[in-house]
């Protein structure tokens, strides 16, 4: 196996981690927003996650250059503009609809690489999206009504997407810690701004500040650099596909930890978003070896 293959795995199984990460932290979202606003919640979150990791990575910062760093400031806004549209979202739509709409950006992605960046998306790929949105919809939905939260979300679905083919064009390797730093400061300063004019009201009990922890510093600022760095290896629609495993760990955690019950729709679900991610994975497009020039200059052309 040659070495560019074993990093483009090894990003791909970063970015699993962090989906599954991500899908750890449904249930902590949902008991802290009950208990404080939502933009209060995502502003205290992410000037936690921001703080930290400008303490952590000043000097890759700086390293990076105006250029990248304007960069990261777009993709940052792009980001936490996104968070706010999902979160408002779900508070008006039921958690599973939430994530199989959010999901979209499964769909969204690929298009947009192709209208932004001119970029050739392969027949394996467009099959992947299909299976990837059919296991989406088998794993959250039992009939959905269209109203103001659905189109919020998959506003959100959009910009996410636009977040995911930004990335993939801009990353650059050994550019990830500054570049995720650079990224968390916008996402908070926009998160921050929906506050106005009171500003962010404090998590309110010691659960509720262990759980903005968690989502700040795991599921914020590990998961930004880990999506960062992983993204400076992978084309931009694989790694929405490989994004898309985040309900199938969601409904895991669920039925583990005993919210929910095992039915046949997670299972078939979650075998055809895998699936989606099988093909991408082991199915490499036709005269194009992982290794070779061509593949190489699509995870870093600017």
């Amino acid at each position: 196996m040659s070495a560019t293959r074993r990093t483009e795995l090894l990003a791909t199984f970063g970015l699993l981690v962090m989906t599954a990460v991500w899908g750890s932290t449904f249930v902590l979202i949902k008991d802290v927003v009950a208990r404080m606003p939502v933009a209060d919640f995502l502003a205290v979150r992410f000037a936690i996650a921001a703080a930290v990791m400008l303490l952590m990575f000043a000097k890759p910062v700086l390293q990076i250059g105006r250029k990248q760093i304007a960069r990261g400031l777009l993709l940052g806004a792009i980001y936490g503009v996104g968070q706010l549209l999902q979160t408002w979202g779900l508070s008006l739509i039921a958690p599973s609809v939430s994530g199989f709409v959010t999901g979209m950006y499964v769909v969204f992605t690929p298009i947009l690489a192709m209208l932004l960046l001119r970029q050739r998306i392969t027949g394996v790929v467009w099959l992947a999206v299909l299976l990837s949105t059919a296991g989406l919809a088998l794993l959250s939905l039992n009939g959905v009504s269209i109203n103001a939260g659905v189109w919020l979300t998959l506003a959100s679905a959009a910009l996410y997407g636009l977040h995911i083919v930004g990335l993939g064009q801009w990353s650059r390797q050994g550019e990830a810690f500054g570049m995720s730093a650079v990224q968390m400061v916008a996402i908070a300063v926009v998160c921050l701004m929906a506050t106005l004019p009171h500003g962010p009201t404090l998590p309110p009990d010691r659960a509720a500040w262990l759980g903005v922890l968690y989502m700040a510093l795991i599921a914020g600022a590990g998961a930004m650099l880990m999506q960062t760095w992983a993204q400076s290896h992978l084309p931009a629609a694989r790694a929405a596909i490989v994004m898309t495993t985040e309900p199938v760990f969601a409904a895991a955690f669920a039925v583990t930890l005993g919210s929910d019950v095992l039915t046949w729709r997670m299972l078939a679900g979650g075998a055809l978003v895998l699936a989606a991610m099988y093909m991408v994975e082991l199915w490499p497009p036709k005269n194009t070896s992982a290794d070779s020039p061509s593949a190489e200059s699509m995870h870093h052309e600017v």
